[in-house]
């Protein structure tokens, strides 16, 4: 296979998966289920079209480097990444643990990386783009300036080249990253009333924390989680209250 090929493959299937859980989430809860869970909507009204187009737009573009850091780091230099095949290599507590690795390195990767973006300089040039979408939408999840679309994608070669990890593991926790970022801009609350009370719920990160982040421009700068944000004083002031207000029926 030549690197257009790889490129392209590489460009196929990001799109796929991406499109067919943003445009599956879009439809069920911008249609079809919206009027029941309306109130569960975090702010009581939709974008504009334009909104969804801008977001489109971006997210295709996004992709298009997604598949380019891809290339570089497979096509290129993949005899070089730590990635095996054969889980007994390892064993499977080995295994077990790359995923509790790959979750803790891109949730802290993502944090600073995002709290980064959020500086004056930045954020106009370059996390502006993101933040227009200030009520966003599935479309939401992928549209990024080219230069913060590379940011993100740079998570494959630190996963890659870090220590060993099954390769199908990588791909599998990839796939899941984006139906996770899709759920974080829904718009919707998932995740069931008090749960950001419980001893688990309180440290993970929610469409509610993330809406507020768009909404606000500052605060909640976590992707899976909320331990950084509650480590470093991060988390919004009207997180709690906006949760139980999302998730209790009028």
């Amino acid at each position: 296979m030549d690197m257009f090929n790889f490129w392209w493959r590489e460009v196929l299937e990001a799109m796929g998966e991406y499109f067919l859980f943003a445009s599956s989430f879009f439809v069920l809860f911008y249609i079809i289920l919206k009027k029941p869970l309306w109130f569960r909507k975090v702010q009581k009204k939709l974008p504009k079209l334009s909104d969804y187009g801008r977001d489109i737009i971006y997210s295709l573009i996004s992709i298009g480097i997604f598949a380019s850091v891809a290339v570089v780091v497979f096509f290129f230099n993949g005899e070089y990444t730590h990635i095996y095949r054969d889980i007994e290599t390892y064993n499977w507590g080995y295994y077990l643990f790359t995923w509790v690795y790959m979750f803790f390195i891109h949730d802290t990767y993502f944090y600073w990386m995002h709290r980064m973006m959020h500086h004056p300089t930045l954020f106009k040039w370059v996390h502006l783009v993101h933040h227009k979408s200030t009520n966003p939408s599935p479309w939401t999840a992928y549209a990024f300036h080219p230069f913060e679309a590379f940011l993100e994608a740079m998570i494959v070669p630190i996963l890659a080249f870090g220590i060993p990890i099954h390769g199908p593991a990588i791909g599998a926790f990839l796939f899941f990253q984006i139906i996770y970022n899709v759920y974080g801009h829904l718009g919707f609350e998932l995740y069931p009333k008090n749960f950001h009370k419980t001893a688990i719920g309180k440290w993970i990160n929610t469409s509610v924390a993330h809406n507020l982040h768009h909404k606000g421009f500052d605060g909640n700068y976590g992707l899976y989680f909320l331990i950084w944000d509650r480590w470093m004083g991060t988390l919004r002031k009207d997180y709690n209250t906006t949760y139980e207000m999302t998730t209790e029926r009028q």
